[in-house]
């Protein structure tokens, strides 16, 4: 389906400072430190009084959840947004789930098993996490667990999409934005497309694609 035609738009005025604002964000929010701040100097651009605010930490500890160390990831977590982990139970498991995967990866099943049996088998007093254990716990029953039904759980996707849980969460701890203007910008237009697409049918505008988009 094409997008509407960039006819419609392009005599639209866009100030140069909002889109500077939206870069420096995206920047911000994903801990491209170094880059942020030769954006900041090329553009002239004040430094926010929160710019460099745990940016550092923040990147430790987005950097370890992605490679799968998550004992350190939670242990720097702690350190920066105290009681995070144990109000966001959810977020908890997920981590503690991402150090017993490393293990089973590992081929240190016995390690794998203790480390379930103390720090996981807890989480299964509360219904919802009842299922997500049977999942892990099975992956101790395959010699060759990236073969089993729960592959996707040891998959960079899963550990990526833990990593960004974990960053926002952190944000969100600290009353920062949970996205970036970008995304923002981006899920306010998907929704705003849909709601005209379904309202006005064939005679509205598509629903809004970022592919497609980005093809025009």
């Amino acid at each position: 389906m094409m997008d509407l035609d960039p006819r419609h738009y392009e005599h639209v005025t866009i100030n140069d400072g909002d889109i500077r604002n939206i870069v420096q964000s995206y920047l911000v929010h994903n801990c491209f430190n170094e880059t942020a701040e030769s954006f900041l100097a090329c553009t002239g651009m004040k430094q926010p009084v929160d710019y460099l605010a745990d940016m550092d930490k923040r990147k430790s500890i987005f950097r370890f959840a992605l490679e799968g160390n998550a004992l350190k990831a939670i242990e720097l977590t702690e350190q920066l947004a105290p009681n995070l982990l144990e109000d966001n139970k959810d977020l908890h498991f997920d981590l503690l789930s991402l150090h017993f995967v490393n293990l089973i990866c590992s081929r240190k099943c016995t390690e794998a098993l203790e480390f379930a049996q103390t720090k996981l088998t807890p989480f299964g007093k509360v219904h919802k996490y009842v299922e997500k254990l049977e999942d892990f716990m099975a992956l101790l029953a395959y010699e060759e667990p990236e073969k089993s039904p729960m592959f996707h759980l040891l998959s960079p996707d899963h550990r990526q999409n833990v990593a960004d849980c974990l960053n926002r969460a952190i944000l969100a701890h600290a009353n920062l934005p949970c996205y970036s203007s970008m995304e923002r910008l981006i899920q306010q237009a998907t929704v705003v497309r849909q709601c005209l697409h379904q309202e006005l049918g064939k005679d509205g505008p598509p629903p809004f694609s970022l592919k497609g988009f980005l093809k025009n």
